[in-house]
């Protein structure tokens, strides 16, 4: 159950579930099935059996039979799921619990029984995977990679898109509390000990991104704390000072207190005060510029490393964007001509802003898809709350500003300015605006854009038609064309067969 696809492309929309992880951690064992973009893997099914099997490795140095027991039966389960859905590429991965127990390889005889080909992941293996995803999912970022689990801390330092050095610290959730209990000095001198260990102490200037379902729970307890205007914690982000508040504050608080905390699952919340004592050390030794949560790690890092040189070199966002818009209408090349389209009447922002403008452009074109009345709703929400990946939070203000654009509803909304400036929205709705125009002449087809044309001229914004498609010159098309020259600033003018002298 090991083939891979090398990232070779498949057929536009096609969610049959191909590709699943299997991943045996030292708290939970988990299954992931993918389907979508080799690029930017979308999941299909997601289920855990909180086993534990690390829970017991101080004191005893094996994992308990009842731990194993409670993890088998999960993996059966996993392993008929697999069967029954006829995915036969998967990798199956065990990590510190199954490394560091006595009675690991016996457990892993049990696994192979079950039909599985389990893979025991080195220290080293397990940092460089969980790196590699955050390289998939942040391309060009640099900093140190920080990945927490039951048994284990990864850490590795990234940048340039490579995985550089790699190490793992006993430092999992399930080792902390006997560590912290021997006093807060003794805890930050050990902690201390083990990151001087893994030498990477003032290595990197970028951030300290986070992998894990605790620094997940973290993240997910500041945003509903601070009302916060989007729900997924992916490409969250805190500087050191506000970091460092909100850790001082989680790792103080008295162990009956967690299992209260707002946003947090009762699962996470006891190993939060912990996690963020460890934090607090790790921000203050590491010498990075603040914090970024990652959700992808291992699982994807798995998926990533395989792809060809090609296919890694995809651009996530318009990989993922392009693979959910397909079946609704919005293909990437009449969303590149559409964006061609409008390009002469926009201010690029930098920064990208053109590949947002090219999400945005696809997902205008299944917007269409959706009922008058659900419209805006929806759509807005793709850009604010659906799983992306290559884009932060103010990438997608942008891209669900131009979506209210598009539903002629240009202006921002109070959760949009808490994410970009006044300008960058008014910018993106601007883009939305046109796209409603391009839409609305005649149905965004190719036709239409070939035989058209939008302009800035002298004040003016000019529409210009051929004269064999004055038909498609209605009043909705003026009106549309009025809103755009009115948010842009300019005077409207439609020319039909006359062609401006930029446009002979």
């Amino acid at each position: 159950m090991t083939r891979s696809n090398g990232g070779r492309s498949r057929a536009p929309g096609a969610d049959r579930p191909d590709r699943a992880v299997i991943d045996i951690g030292s708290n939970t064992v988990r299954l992931v099935v993918y389907t979508g973009s080799p690029r930017a893997p979308a999941v299909w099914l997601n289920e855990k059996v909180t086993a534990r099997l690390g829970r017991e490795l101080a004191s005893t140095g094996r994992m308990p039979d009842k731990a194993m027991a409670l993890a088998l039966t999960g993996l059966a389960r996993f392993a008929m799921i697999l069967a029954d859905l006829e995915v036969a590429d998967v990798q199956c991965v065990a990590t510190a619990a199954v490394r560091d127990a006595a009675n690991g390889p016996e457990f892993l005889d049990r696994v192979r029984a079950l039909g599985l080909d389990p893979r025991l992941l080195s220290g080293e293996e397990e940092a460089h995977y969980s790196a590699m995803g955050v390289v998939g999912a942040f391309p060009g970022g640099e900093g140190v990679v920080a990945d927490l689990g039951g048994g284990s801390l990864e850490l590795v330092a990234i940048g340039q898109g490579r995985v550089h050095g790699g190490a793992s610290l006993p430092l999992g959730t399930l080792r902390l509390p006997p560590l912290r209990d021997k006093g807060e000095a003794a805890f930050r001198k050990a902690v201390v000990r083990e990151l001087d260990a893994a030498g990477l102490n003032g290595q990197s200037s970028g951030p300290l991104y986070l992998v894990g379902g605790t620094w997940r729970a973290l993240a997910s307890y500041a945003m509903h704390r601070d009302k916060y205007p989007l729900s997924d914690p992916h490409s969250f982000r805190l500087g050191n000072e506000d970091a460092l508040k909100l850790v001082g504050k989680l790792a103080a608080l008295p162990p009956e207190e967690p299992q209260s905390l707002d946003g947090v699952p009762n699962s996470r919340a006891s190993g939060l005060p912990d996690a963020a004592a460890m934090l607090q050390v790790m921000i203050e030794t590491l010498g990075t510029s603040g914090l970024v949560i990652s959700a992808w790690g291992l699982r994807e890092g798995l998926l990533f490393e395989r792809l060809e040189p090609a296919a890694r070199e995809a651009d996530p966002l318009i990989a993922a964007v392009s693979h959910f818009t397909a079946p609704r209408g919005g293909s990437l090349s009449g969303a590149t001509m559409m964006a061609g389209w409008t390009s002469s009447v926009v201010s690029p922002l930098g920064n990208g802003s053109e590949r947002l403008r090219l999400a945005a452009a696809l997902l205008t074109k299944a917007q269409t898809r959706v009922e008058p009345n659900m419209r805006l709703k929806h759509s807005f929400d793709w850009a604010m709350d659906k799983r992306w990946i290559g884009i932060d939070h103010r990438g997608r203000a942008l891209i669900g500003a131009a979506l209210r654009g598009a539903c002629s509803r240009p202006e921002p909304t109070s959760d949009l300015l808490r994410l970009a400036s006044p300008e960058e929205l008014r910018e993106a709705a601007g883009w939305g605006l046109a796209f409603r125009l391009c839409r609305r002449i005649g149905a965004g087809t190719r036709a239409s854009m070939l035989t058209s044309r939008l302009q800035r001229e002298d004040g003016k914004l000019v529409l210009w038609l051929d004269q064999s498609r004055a038909q498609l010159a209605s009043d909705h098309v003026v009106s549309d064309l009025g809103k755009l020259a009115d948010w842009l600033g300019c005077t409207p003018e439609l020319r039909v067969g006359e062609r401006s002298a930029a446009g002979s």
